[in-house]
């Protein structure tokens, strides 16, 4: 059967297209589809179903990404190079040997797919794709074959039009125009659904709460024969209800959230009610046992608690699920199993995010008395890398590179344009000894960033000073080439990866002055223990590493470090704007979800005091800053030095690495107690030796 555009367009604006069958909208009008796992079969003919022997058992393998993020390479367009440790044109290659190795499988993607690379901003806001122009993620998941899919929180921040025009979808919101004037665009040849997102004037989903495949079995019967079976399986989708928050530019007054357990409640009964045999939830959040709210963010773990709910695939949190040696928190929590991988019994997986794993739940089938179910003991579930047991990465699939040639080349080309100037060269190369030239942007775009959002959905925490901490994460490990060095001049997309190295987002606690103390005696760390009366060289470099010396660069903040101190007893006259801190003064600190969550064994940072978990990335962040800021200038972004030695006159000379001849570099940034002693350390490296004089 042909299908019409205008046909398409009435079967759009009744919510049909992408939400029944299993291949978009062709499925959901009964043509019969090929995947690379199981048959599509037919809803548009009743046709008497085959008998099937009562004890007849199968493998149904789910095969799980989530939080692409729209990294189709293993690409990095900060960086503009390689990364071998991403990208779904390897994951490609796991999918592809999963298919080889189950007879049955559904390809499914938990959301966190249209956003998230710089690929993906040049398709939505720079060069914003046409109606007629699948969006390049979804044509390479297209060629792909994925049998369905969910939408993540990150998929609503380019707004609803945007997210319905590249899901090929009609939205009855308010902004909107009607339904029946909405053009049909080209969406992913496979159904997304989405249970607990509500239009305001509807006041129903605004995709279809599930979809219902149609598969057919590869079974073997109780005497050993391979025989062919059909099967239902319906496919619900969940998204964080904090997206309320998180866009609330777009969503405030045109959606409204359900809790999942209050949309599972309704659609799985529903589901079965038409056939459903097997209940697949694909929830793009974690794992979270505190009281059960309808708008709690990460609301998988009451999901599973859900009768009638067989499987399910969560993401969001970027984490590896099942692991037997995580730490993580909600994968310890009680009826929580990491090593098998279940969840309150359910069967459970998490692939990571960028693409770096897919997730594969086994599910051992039995059917009796006329219909499937799950043997929850014989069903497992696992994560598989891309990267391999000797530290390999798995080869990638060539097909997605060719498909998506053209995207690549545009936003390579993009990625290279300005988006701001400055008129000093930012550097890490004195970051040790007091530059902050590097770093106070960052502080301040993560500053900005979380006082914008507390002053918008957090006003218990208004008047609370807010501060940011971050690091020089390049200073010299690797070598002289090993810092961060934005040229004066032109700031373009790709030199946030130098600012800004690695793929954190934000997250912001709440202190006290003692706790503020505490992590900046840690951070100090930093430096070795100096002996003032020591003629002899003394290094003042420790092995602790940079991306851990966290400071802060404020003009209202300020205090000292006395390296002539044991650890723990480093950070002296601690002041905001001129008074000594308290111990019970409050604090909120924008930093990273490393730090916050635990990250470098900070005191008291184990996540407990985050009053905010960003969704956003802190280049992103950093990015949107620079395009604010425009024009990055010394005075105002890159010399408010917050932190000093304690001063003290040694007998011999305290030294550090870093690349050659850059004394005029320091003096420039303000760096006017260091010399240079050797132009070479002798390490092969190419770094210099330099001395500091702490009594300056």
């Amino acid at each position: 059967m042909r299908v019409t555009s205008k046909a398409k367009k009435r079967l759009r604006a009744r919510g049909a297209i992408g939400g029944l069958g299993g291949l978009g909208a062709l499925g959901a009008l009964g043509v019969i589809g090929i995947t690379a796992g199981m048959t599509a079969c037919s809803s548009s003919v009743d046709t008497p179903a085959p008998q099937v022997a009562n004890g007849t058992t199968a493998t149904l393998a789910l095969l799980e990404t989530t939080d692409i993020h729209t990294n189709l390479l293993s690409y990095d367009y900060y960086k503009l190079a390689e990364d071998k440790s991403l990208g779904l044109e390897r994951t490609a290659t796991l999918i592809a040997a999963a298919r080889k190795e189950f007879p049955n499988t559904l390809l499914l993607d938990d959301g966190d797919t249209i956003q998230g690379t710089a690929l993906a901003d040049y398709q939505a806001q720079v060069a914003p794709i046409d109606c007629k122009t699948t969006l390049g993620v979804y044509k390479v998941m297209n060629l792909l074959k994925y049998d369905a899919g969910t939408i993540g929180n990150h998929e609503f921040n380019y707004g609803l039009p945007f997210l319905a025009q590249v899901t090929g979808s009609a939205f009855d919101v308010p902004n909107m125009s009607p339904v029946a004037s909405q053009p049909a665009c080209a969406g992913p040849n496979f159904p997304l659904v989405l249970s607990n997102v509500l239009g305001a004037k509807s006041q129903q989903p605004i995709f279809k709460p599930y979809t219902i495949l149609e598969r057919t079995l590869s079974a073997t019967t109780p005497d050993g024969k391979t025989v062919t079976a059909p099967v239902k399986i319906g496919v619900i989708g969940f998204t964080p209800p904090a997206i309320m928050a998180w866009d609330k530019r777009w969503l405030d007054g045109n959606v409204y959230t359900q809790g999942l357990v209050e949309s599972a409640s309704k659609y799985v009964p529903e589901m079965k009610a038409k056939g459903a045999q097997i209940i697949v939830a694909m929830s793009h959040g974690g794992l979270d046992n505190s009281a059960y709210s309808p708008s709690m963010e990460n609301g998988s773990y009451y999901l599973s608690k859900v009768p009638g709910v067989d499987a399910m695939l969560i993401g969001h949190s970027h984490q590896v699920f099942p692991d037997k040696n995580s730490t993580v928190t909600q994968f310890n929590l009680p009826g929580v199993d990491k090593v098998k991988g279940t969840v309150n019994g359910v069967p459970t997986v998490m692939a990571n995010f960028w693409g770096k794993h897919l997730g594969v739940i086994k599910l051992a089938l039995n059917y009796t008395n006329g219909t499937w179910t799950v043997d929850r003991n014989a069903s497992t579930a696992e994560a598989r890398s891309i990267q391999n047991a000797d530290n390999s990465y798995v080869a990638v699939d060539p097909a997605i590179s060719q498909a998506i040639a053209a995207e690549h080349a545009a936003t390579i080309n993009y990625v290279k344009t300005p988006i701001g100037t400055t008129d000093f060269r930012m550097t890490t190369y004195f970051a040790d000894v007091g530059d902050v030239s590097a770093i106070e942007i960052v502080n301040q775009a993560q500053a900005a960033y979380v006082q914008d959002y507390i002053n918008a959905n957090l006003p218990q925490y208004a008047g609370i000073p807010v501060l940011s901490v971050s690091a020089p994460f390049k200073s010299g490990f690797g070598g002289g080439n090993d810092f961060t060095d934005v040229a004066q001049g032109n700031v373009a997309i790709n030199n946030a990866a130098d600012l800004y190295l690695y793929p954190n987002t934000i997250y912001a606690v709440k202190v006290t002055g003692a706790d503020l103390k505490a992590w900046l005696e840690t951070a100090a760390k930093r430096f070795n223990k100096i002996d003032p009366a020591n003629t002899a060289a003394q290094a003042l470099v420790s092995t602790y590493p940079g991306y851990n010396f966290d400071m802060v660069t404020s003009k209202d903040f300020s205090y000292e470090i006395d390296v002539t101190q044991a650890v723990g007893s480093r950070i002296r006259n601690l002041k905001y704007q001129g008074a000594a801190i308290s111990d019970t003064q409050s604090f909120i600190v924008a930093t990273n979800n490393y730090r916050a969550s635990g990250g470098g064994n900070f005191p008291g940072l184990d996540g407990s005091k985050t009053i905010y978990a960003s969704p956003d990335a802190s280049r992103d962040v950093l990015i949107a800053y620079i395009k604010k800021v425009q024009a990055i200038k010394a005075a105002s972004n890159g010399s408010d030095r917050s932190w000093r030695f304690t001063k003290v006159a040694t007998a011999g000379p305290v030294t550090f690495k870093a690349a050659p001849n850059l004394g005029a570099l320091a003096q420039a940034n303000g760096i006017t107690n260091v010399s240079q002693l050797q132009a070479d350390d002798g390490t092969g490296k190419g770094l210099a030796v330099y001395a500091v004089n702490l009594n300056q």
